[in-house]
């Protein structure tokens, strides 16, 4: 039986004897025929070019292999971040649009770009309210040359998701059109208010756009109306994309980028949750915007009425503070005065993207005595060495297309003239810890500190704190236990004024 390893020659007849094959992976030069010698340009199947988790692991001397700290530094990754204060746009009006064109069939991406899309964007949908509470969304879809209405502009997450879990059964077809959908986009946004932003996000997963007419002049017009458009792209990049993103974002060619891998593709696509930088002038001067702050009402059993947003009998909504009409959930727009009603909660939620959280510092083993357990969670820190740990060797092994290290592997690889894979040494400050997390900023200790109250925290509560609640623990603890002593104060300064009395 023949080597399963051994250079691919077609079987060509004699007329297709000077024409490569189109279902082959190799120049007929390029193998090992009867006579002939391997050519220089002999190319890599794409079998031969896996990237194996394993062929790249750090191995201590002691036979430990770290993998802690590689998930601990892919955790700190994403909260290395500049927190500085940017005025942004905390009401947003946003589009999505997603491509269900015959491209989305593709299995690029388990288990195909169509249904990773569409869980995604119901992820998506979730963190937007839960970090934009005040925002609106509306979503599109691209299919069979035109655009099709999934969802209207609304703050009700649950309406989003309904409607793209319907549509999640359907299957791709036809080609996209961005034209179609760009100008979809301009109807649902250009009568939105001057004071929030105008997005449109895209997922565009084919290589063609298939325009009844020129979309230059639909560039222009969503320019004239600050319209910024975004471009998440699964394939490879595409020219008008480009020039679409950076004359919509003032140059800025960031906005378009392509997709990796399924965690790359999920990282993006989250990544716009976050609102844009103002940049325009006339948005950046201050305004005012009336708001309504409604409160909870809850009607006797024998006592239904219906709400004016969906016109369903409930029990239960919230009062307009203009016009008295009753509303189902927050937020919302009255649907009568068009006053937008909102709790006090939402507010405060929208305002961490104007002053983030300040970053927390790596706490290094010879601080480290302060605190045995998280501030938070409680959970008990690595107990501090006695003496100072020291130095110690990680064998690093580089992977170079060999499929494993055994002796069979390399010796083919050598017999196709490629180099096995290398075992290089590097140095790591202390037991465990690679070099990849020490530039991802990983504590050594496992302890982060805040710079304002410097308690210490865990990783977990690290994230939990910069991701979600976005205030630090150990800062409100210290504001609650400073506004008790002020209420002691004045009770016992009280207490002493009767007793002068």
């Amino acid at each position: 039986m023949a080597d399963s390893d051994d250079e691919y020659v077609g079987d060509l007849s004699g007329d297709d004897a000077g024409v490569d094959s189109v279902y082959g992976t190799r120049s007929k030069d390029g193998g090992k025929g009867k006579g002939g010698q391997k050519g220089k340009g002999t190319r890599k199947a794409a079998w031969e070019e896996v990237h194996r988790a394993w062929d790249e692991v750090a191995i201590a001397e002691d036979g430990s292999i770290t993998v802690a700290e590689l998930i601990e530094a892919e955790k700190r990754r994403r909260l290395m971040r500049d927190t500085t204060p940017i005025q942004r746009g905390i009401i947003r009006h946003m589009v999505l649009v997603l491509d269900m064109s015959i491209a989305m069939a593709e299995k690029d991406l388990l288990p195909n770009r169509f249904a990773l899309t569409f869980s995604y964007a119901m992820e998506f949908v979730n963190t937007f309210f839960q970090q934009n509470p005040i925002s609106q969304l509306g979503i599109i879809g691209m299919r069979d040359g035109i655009a099709v209405r999934i969802s209207d502009m609304s703050g009700n997450p649950v309406e989003h998701i309904e409607k793209l879990r319907q549509w999640a059964l359907k299957d791709p077809i036809g080609n996209p059109s961005l034209q179609n959908a760009l100008e979809m986009c301009r109807g649902h946004l250009y009568h939105t208010p001057s004071h929030g932003t105008r997005e449109v996000l895209i997922i565009y997963g084919a290589l063609l756009s298939s325009d009844p007419g020129d979309i230059s002049d639909t560039i222009t017009s969503l320019i004239a109306d600050r319209i910024r458009v975004s471009i998440i792209g699964l394939a490879a990049q595409v020219a008008i994309c480009a020039e679409l993103c950076a004359r919509t974002n003032d140059n800025d060619d960031s906005q378009y980028r392509i997709a990796l891998h399924e965690q790359h593709f999920r990282e993006l696509f989250l990544a716009a949750t976050t609102p844009p930088v103002t940049h325009e002038a006339e948005q950046s001067n201050a305004s005012l915007l009336m708001m309504g702050f409604p409160s909870r009402s809850l009607a006797s059993k024998d006592f239904v009425s219906l709400c004016a947003c969906h016109n369903k009998p409930t029990r239960e909504g919230y009062t307009c503070t203009r016009c008295r009409i009753k509303v189902c959930r927050l937020p919302a727009s009255c649907p009568v005065c068009g006053l937008t009603l909102i709790l006090s909660i939402h507010l405060a939620r929208s305002y961490h993207h104007l002053f983030p959280l300040k970053s927390w510092v790596a706490v290094p083993w010879t601080e480290a005595k302060k605190s045995v357990a998280c501030f938070s969670c409680q959970t008990p820190f690595p107990p501090v060495p006695k003496a100072a740990p020291p130095k110690i060797k990680l064998k690093v092994k580089e992977s170079s297309g060999v499929g494993g290290q055994t002796a069979a592997n390399i010796a083919k690889a050598k017999g196709r003239g490629e180099v096995p894979a290398k075992t290089n040494t590097v140095t790591a400050p202390t037991p465990g810890l690679l070099p990849e997390a020490i530039k991802a900023g990983v504590s050594e200790s496992g302890r982060y500190k805040c710079p304002e109250c410097e308690e210490h925290f865990c990783i977990d509560c690290d994230i939990y704190a910069h991701e979600t609640i976005h205030n630090c623990p150990g800062c409100l603890a210290r504001l609650v236990k400073s506004q008790q002593q002020q209420q002691e104060e004045v009770v016992g300064a009280g207490e002493a004024m009767e007793v002068d009395s």
